[in-house]
């Protein structure tokens, strides 16, 4: 059973949220997944992995973050571009903020308000490495785990920045929709800006949570070694390796099987054993 609805994200721009909820609601537990660049809430298998934890009691909200290029009307692909050239990092921190007082007022759902005791917060991607900023700032945050997440935001800026500065935009293909998604230069400066509050790795060191870091062994789009080297930086995250799967394990969009792919089924499964334990 799913509940969709929307929330004020950053800049006050609306974006879309669902949660698919649990009959069972064995835990008074939420799961909230931020999804990666180019992503969004509906991409690939991602309905069937809230299924597959509502299925196992937990509920589990997945959102579209606020200028990740889609709309309330159309929340899959990026219908608004310039939405997508405004992003920046900050702003998608702050709108796991902005679910985060969502999730604090409740959901009335089956004439009962929904609250719940724990939080646990899964990031894939580059919405991994927002988690885990978001896992150093927000003290709701009970568990984190990250899937295939990058570990150093200054090192994806590798690239001709002279020329994006002159330029003040640069396009970068989706090359499933064959769209040319425009970044406006005020990316990199925001990141500049703000490198404090958006260094991965100063916050992975301050995660006091139990965090579970999940990487593919055959990532070619996040390296394993960012695993390692998040792993490095905070010894008592427990480290899984996904043997012969790559950065979405298995998975991609369209997505049109009504079972996860085998590699995320495992992942799937691995990350409900942690955060139950």
């Amino acid at each position: 059973m799913k509940f969709k609805s929307h929330f004020v994200g950053a800049s006050g721009r609306q974006s879309t949220f669902d949660m698919t909820y649990s009959p069972l609601r064995k835990k008074h537990d939420l799961v909230i997944f931020c999804h990666g660049y180019k992503g969004f809430k509906d991409w690939g298998p991602w309905n069937l992995i809230a299924k597959c934890f509502a299925s196992r009691g937990y509920d589990f909200l997945k959102f579209n973050f606020s200028h990740n290029g889609g709309t309330i009307e159309n929340p899959i692909d990026f219908p608004d571009t310039e939405a997508f050239a405004q992003n920046t990092y900050s702003k998608e921190l702050e709108d796991i903020g902005c679910i985060l007082s969502r999730v604090e007022e409740g959901f009335q759902i089956d004439g009962e308000l929904r609250k719940y005791n724990r939080i646990h917060l899964i990031g894939h991607s580059r919405g991994g490495g927002m988690a885990i900023l978001a896992a150093a700032k927000f003290p709701q945050i009970d568990k984190l785990v990250t899937w295939a997440a990058v570990s150093d935001f200054s090192t994806r800026f590798n690239f001709d920045l002279e020329k994006w500065k002159t330029d003040g935009v640069m396009h970068a293909k989706n090359s499933r929709t064959g769209q040319m998604l425009p970044h406006n230069y005020s990316f990199y400066t925001d990141f500049i800006e703000n490198r404090n509050e958006l260094d991965i790795p100063m916050a992975a060191k301050k995660i006091n949570i139990p965090w579970l870091i999940a990487h593919g062994q055959n990532d070619d789009a996040v390296c394993l070694s960012n695993a390692d080297y998040l792993k490095s930086l905070n010894h008592a995250a427990k480290l899984l390796i996904i043997q012969k799967a790559g950065h979405t394990f298995g998975g991609k969009h369209p997505w049109k099987e009504e079972k996860l792919p085998s590699k995320l089924k495992a992942l799937a499964d691995s990350t409900i054993d942690f955060i139950a334990d």
